[in-house]
């Protein structure tokens, strides 16, 4: 795998290999809310993720692409 190259040059704005913790913190968040509401008899229950947790508070900001411009970032 010495030759594998990324196929497109997009990668995470920070140094944090994956935001999978943060993902997972917040789904049990997520779910949590949706059973409070459900066994509340709530009118409003949360649908997406977003209203469970703030996207920009995890470890990676974001994506951002890169071109040519960094050949290492393009390597596996």
């Amino acid at each position: 795998m010495s030759r594998s190259k990324r196929k497109t040059p997009i990668t995470g704005i920070s140094t944090a290999e994956s935001e999978k913790k943060d993902k997972r913190k917040a789904n049990r968040i997520f779910r949590r809310m949706a059973k409070q509401a459900i066994n509340q008899e709530a009118e409003i229950i949360p649908v997406k993720m977003e209203e469970a947790s703030e996207v920009y508070k995890f470890n990676k900001d974001g994506k951002q692409w890169h071109g040519n411009k960094y050949p290492k970032l393009l390597r596996k």
